[in-house]
């Protein structure tokens, strides 16, 4: 990073106006229980509370139950039970609640206000709008429910979601909680080794899909890749559901697929929801897999319920007349965080099924502007791609509507950070830059809206978050202003139930680097005025010449240079070094990918980080390869530079990118 960038990182540049942080839901929160400040709220929320007997995690989860008006049929023993230590804490035990109750059945209560109230409003590519209300939802959410008793699904089986981004996902999820089902959300863009690799896993014998989608004015067949799967995969599906989006004419096996309309139309609107265990599971969610084959991660009905809704109510101020975008898939933690958090207090979700760039560079904008949207969340990746197309297409859009904005998905670089900002949020809203992971279908941290901001900065640790930054040793080293690893010290109610293969990978992946510590494998660090950044991945580190720097550093130094869009670096063998890097570039549009560029971009990399750290080469892709959540898989990247074993792939959306780099210019 130039010293100019990194003076923008170290300058505040939003300040919240007083009246607009007294009318946020978490200063409310603070004022109830006498809290003074952010690191007052942080401190009470995870450490012991005085008068009270229970550690301040503790405290907070129990008072956050009724606070944000989470129902359980039966109340809980206990807020938690951590004998085991926190790699296996069991939250809420002998409670009873289900997901499906909170989230839909008491706004569709005939003495509700909320009753006829939208819960989704869904515009497709073409430009197709619904409206779906929480009546309509409840009413299509039993049919489901129903459907899936007529098939045998009960308490504790799996559900496959195999589809696009239509307002029926939401019933099918839904339904899905209602009987006690494990619903396994898979991404609409994977292909058949990553759909097959997941229906395997999850041992899933119903699944739901469609007949395709449209994207970028082109339908895509969605049926025929989900049949090459199952084929695939060594697992027996005994039902197919298909939902029919284009009408396309799709394959069919008779005696196991289905139409909606025959399988789910016809039954039975009314559906009692299933009193369950705190800590049944709900959901199947896979992680992105960018280190080895991905991770099936156990989240439970209690658990998801708390974070979610705790989330959504103080990072990002939801008010019941809001309407909440956030671009995301349904197979991507964001796509249930949104709904769960947003439902829980009968709010509204927006949803889209298309390209963020079709017909033209300002569809978000436009449609932010046509329906009042008031919290937008996106990756950075995204933005850097529409920051490229230029400010024109997001000027002469109403963009006032907006409250918050959101990212989350990688570390930013401080000049897209700030283009969002300034053009998107006007220099007055908060971006609430946020880091967790699908492991706890949240965040570890995430800024209030009530904060300064420095660009980049991810604020610090989420309410009942118990995290901090440690050296090699596992010893804090936050208030020491150094980079080194997140981790939390704590459980929360959402933290994966170990993995769906089991504690074995658990235990290894996450707790087995420290004593009693969770490794999120991130590099952070806490500047001197107490933000908290995030600099990549610490296992993506580059040690070159015995010296580590993250490769996040690498790129950020290169897209520094006004010619440079995006950035990849990746270690490579060096018989000098033992690792050189080797860096690969999206360059702007009209500059010229020329050896000049190259020598620039190299000096201006050993300028920035030192001469060890010049890339030994430096080649040009048209694209990354890249998770659904917009992650640049360098493991990829280095594998096929390098010529070995690239490993599993099913987390690589565009896999196309991977020949890209054999490629490369």
């Amino acid at each position: 990073m130039s010293n100019e960038s990194l003076a923008e990182t170290e300058r505040i540049v939003h300040e919240p106006s007083r009246e607009y942080v007294e009318s946020t839901n978490v200063w409310q929160f603070m004022q109830a229980y006498d809290i003074d400040d952010y690191d007052e709220l942080i401190e009470r929320t995870t450490t012991d509370v005085d008068g009270v007997d229970a550690s301040g995690i503790e405290w907070f989860w129990d008072e956050l139950v009724d606070y944000l008006g989470i129902e359980f049929y039966e109340d809980y023993d206990a807020v938690r039970d951590d004998t085991d230590g926190p790699q296996f804490t069991d939250w809420y035990p002998g409670g009873s609640l289900n997901l499906a109750h909170n989230v839909l059945d008491r706004h569709a209560a005939e003495d509700n206000e909320r009753r006829n109230k939208v819960a989704c409003i869904w515009e497709g590519e073409d430009g197709e709008t619904r409206d779906i209300t929480f009546h309509e939802l409840h009413r299509q959410s039993n049919q489901v429910a129903n459907a899936l008793d007529a098939r045998g699904v009960g308490r504790g089986d799996t559900v496959g979601l195999y589809m696009p981004m239509v307002p029926e996902v939401i019933s099918i999820l839904y339904g899905c909680f209602k009987v006690g089902a494990i619903a396994v959300p898979i991404f609409s863009g994977f292909g058949v080794d990553a759909t097959a690799t997941r229906l395997e896993d999850s041992d899933t014998a119903v699944v739901f899909s469609a007949d395709g989608f449209y994207r970028r004015g082109s339908e895509i067949a969605l049926k025929g890749t989900l049949d090459e799967a199952i084929a695939q995969a060594d697992t027996e599906v005994s039902s197919v559901v298909v939902y029919e989006r284009t009408g396309a004419t799709t394959p069919w096996t008779d005696g196991r697929d289905e139409r909606w309309a025959d399988a789910v139309e016809t039954q039975s609107d009314g559906y009692e929801s299933a009193k369950l265990d705190a800590s049944d599971p709900a959901m199947l969610l896979y992680s992105s897999g960018t280190t080895g084959k991905p991770k099936g991660i156990v989240h439970t009905h209690a658990g998801v319920q708390m974070q979610c809704a705790k989330e959504l109510h103080f990072g990002f101020d939801v008010k019941p007349s809001d309407r909440f975008f956030w671009v995301s898939d349904i197979g991507w933690m964001m796509g249930p965080w949104t709904l769960i958090g947003n439902h829980t207090f009968g709010g509204t979700v927006f949803m889209y099924e298309g390209a963020p760039d079709y017909p033209e560079p300002d569809r978000f904008w436009e449609m932010i502007d046509r329906h009042s949207l008031t919290q937008f969340g996106i990756s950075p990746t995204a933005i850097r791609a529409l920051r490229k197309k230029g400010d024109d297409w997001v000027e002469g859009h109403d963009l006032s509507s907006l409250r918050v904005l959101g990212s989350t998905g990688e570390p930013w670089d401080p000049e897209s950070w700030q283009w969002f900002y300034e053009n998107v949020g006007r220099s007055e809203i908060p971006i609430v830059n946020i880091s967790g992971g699908t492991e706890i279908c949240g965040c570890f941290l995430m800024p209030m809206p009530t904060q300064p901001l420095k660009p980049c900065s991810l604020g610090g640790p989420g309410l009942g978050m118990d995290i901090d930054i440690v050296d090699s040793d596992g010893e804090s080293i936050a208030d020491t202003h150094e980079r080194g690893y997140l981790v939390a010290r704590d459980s929360c109610p959402s933290m994966t139930r170990s993995l769906w293969s089991g504690d074995e990978r658990y235990l290894e992946e996450y707790w087995s680097t420290w004593d009693d510590l969770w490794d999120h494998g991130d590099w952070a660090q806490k500047d001197e005025d107490g933000f908290w950044f995030l600099h990549g991945r610490a296992d993506d580190a580059l040690n070159i010449a015995g010296r580590k720097v993250g490769p996040a550093e690498v790129e950020g130094a290169a897209m520094d240079h006004d010619g440079v869009n995006q950035a990849a670096a990746v270690g490579v063998p060096d018989d000098t070094t033992g690792t050189a890097v080797a860096l690969y570039l999206v360059a702007e549009d009209g500059v010229a990918e020329s050896d000049d560029l190259r020598s620039e971009v190299r000096a201006l990399v050993g300028e920035e980080l030192g001469k060890p750290f010049r890339p030994r080469e430096v080649r040009f892709v048209d694209e990354f390869p890249v998770t659904q959540s917009g992650k640049i898989v360098r493991r990829a990247i280095q594998a096929r530079h390098t010529g070995e074993d690239i490993g599993d792939l099913s987390s690589v959306e565009n896999p196309g990118a991977l020949d890209a780099i054999d490629d490369a210019r």
